[in-house]
């Protein structure tokens, strides 16, 4: 069977992340594209298209004639994303209760398997791709283009990835935290779900982050 385009692009993606986050790409180390295109035995294309993806998630970044290479995540850079996203999450929350579809209800549970399932495997990448979609199908709840855009524009898998691989949290923690939000939206309880969300988001970052920036 041959893979399309877009799946292969996907899988190598998955190979520059995991490279990236056990250390094999350090910050600063060069990814070389013909490399990757004849160590993985496929197009230019595909790696090109993922590396593209991983610049715009601000895993990597290019320099004309130097290519691409590992970018470091600041501590700064993380941090002021939890604010922002905090204040984006209460409002979709607040705005995707009162009409939240079973539909909806049943893949957020769904997502929390998911997590639960990556987490006793140790899987913090499988993991943190459910966390992020749980998130992202209420931000799609809430039906507001403007907000979701915002919410994508964080890059919240990414910066999540970075926060929880440098943490060493519990895994099942973070999945079982997301149980409260799912019970709130159950309830169609705009402001709730919104109290709830601002909490969850504001802990985590609380908690990876309460100590002295210069850590």
């Amino acid at each position: 069977m041959t893979l399309s385009r877009s799946v292969l692009r996907e899988q190598i993606k998955e190979v520059i992340i995991q490279r990236i986050l056990d250390g094999t790409y350090a910050p600063g180390d060069r990814v070389v594209e013909l490399a990757l295109v004849q160590e993985l035995g496929v197009s230019q294309a595909p790696v090109r298209e993922a590396l593209r993806d991983l610049e715009a998630m601000r895993f990597i970044e290019s320099e004309p004639y130097r290519g691409a290479r590992v970018r470091q995540v600041s501590h700064k850079e993380l941090t002021e994303t939890y604010p922002v996203r905090a204040a984006l999450e209460e409002l979709a929350g607040h705005m995707a209760a009162p009409s939240v579809e079973n539909s909806v209800l049943r893949m957020l549970e769904t997502e929390i398997q998911n997590m639960l399932e990556a987490a006793r495997r140790k899987d913090q990448h499988g993991l943190l791709v459910h966390d992020a979609r749980f998130h992202e199908l209420i931000v799609e709840q809430a039906g507001n283009t403007v907000l979701l855009d915002s919410w994508s524009g964080l890059r919240i898998e990414a910066y999540t990835l970075v926060s929880v691989i440098k943490s060493h949290l519990d895994l099942v923690a973070i999945a079982n935290a997301h149980l409260p939000i799912l019970d709130a939206l159950r309830q169609r309880d705009g402001n709730l779900a919104g109290k709830v969300m601002r909490e969850h988001i504001e802990h985590f970052g609380n908690t990876l982050f309460g100590g002295d920036p210069n850590d």
